[in-house]
């Protein structure tokens, strides 16, 4: 073995046992695709999603670096179901599988790890109070947890078992928080302002590599949203555009801060839906960071993309009808 090839070898091993934590945005995007719309007592909605995350951008602090060498991909399939068990009151839940990825290659070699597998889910409660603020507002808040289904203690080629930013679970339950308000108005009533936030309260997974503790920080996230309803080719077609903030902070092993881990992120999300009948809607966004602000050095988003199916299912109709 010469000296370059041994020298990769121990750069890599100290990178994943030390710096491989210095991801805060990869993993199941749980908290950003919770909260679907609050239809009439019955119905029931079915969405599935395809979400792919790329994180190639090396940020320290708002710097980005020039240095492409490390990749994390997340490739993510998502089924959302709610339930309205009346006009106000729905419960939601969010599962997933999950594929992430880590590719380092310098010096001419690459080092690929990669988890596969069921991830964590989310269980939310939901309730609106229509026209609080008006005619055509509704404002809806909602309590949930996370539910650790996920695998926390998957190894690579080498048999050794893997940190927590590339596991499928947390094996941590978490507490969420979540609020929207919307509001159309009279000038045109197919216009919707609306803003979206969840706060997650992180829990603590105690037997992380069996006797030390991990905890991801807690993390808020708030949307403001903009869209129209338009009749494009005889079809109604639903445009929007959001901008999200999100604050992640410090995770923490055995109760001390992680360095690279947490930080503030603002990005751009043009989205655009369409229905392919009554019941039916198709729907793809992409998600743009416009600016970063970490701790330490870390990989951040350079794009993701998010794209599915809902379908809802009136309770006056036990038989989807196609137009």
């Amino acid at each position: 073995m010469n000296f370059r090839r041994l020298f990769f070898i121990i750069n890599v091993l100290v990178f994943t046992q030390i710096n491989a934590q210095t991801c805060c945005s990869g993993g199941i995007p749980l908290s950003n695709n919770i909260g679907l719309s609050q239809e009439e007592k019955g119905t029931i909605q079915i969405g599935l999603n395809y979400d792919y995350n790329n994180l190639n951008t090396l940020n320290s602090g708002t710097e980005t670096l020039n240095d492409n060498s490390r990749l994390r991909i997340t490739h993510s399939i998502l089924l959302n179901t709610n339930y309205s068990i009346t006009n106000r009151f729905s419960v939601e839940g969010l599962f997933t599988w999950v594929n992430q990825r880590r590719k380092i290659s310098q010096f001419g070699n690459e080092n690929l790890d990669q988890t596969s597998g069921i991830g964590d889910a989310v269980l939310l409660l939901k309730y609106n109070f229509p026209e609080l603020l008006g005619e055509e507002s509704n404002i809806a808040i909602g309590l949930g947890t996370k539910i650790p289904l996920g695998s926390s203690t998957e190894i690579n080629d080498q048999g050794i078992r893997l940190n927590a930013d590339l596991q499928p679970g947390s094996n941590a339950w978490d507490i969420i928080y979540w609020t929207s308000f919307s509001k159309n108005f009279s000038f045109r009533p197919s216009f919707t302002l609306s803003s979206r936030a969840i706060y997650r309260s992180t829990g603590t997974n105690n037997t992380y590599f069996d006797n030390s503790s991990y905890k991801f920080g807690n993390e808020f996230q708030g949307f403001i949203s903009f869209s129209d309803q338009f009749v494009l080719f005889k079809t109604l077609t639903t445009p929007s555009i959001s901008f999200k903030y999100r604050n992640a902070r410090q995770d923490k092993i055995d109760n001390f801060d992680l360095d690279n881990t947490g930080g503030n992120w603002i990005s751009v999300i043009p989205n655009f839906s369409i229905n392919l009948n009554s019941n039916l809607i198709f729907s793809t966004k992409a998600e743009i960071p416009i600016h970063n602000n970490v701790d330490g050095t870390q990989l951040t988003p350079t794009y993701r993309i998010t794209t599915g199916l809902l379908l809802k299912i009136s309770p006056k109709k036990n038989i989807l009808q196609l137009n």
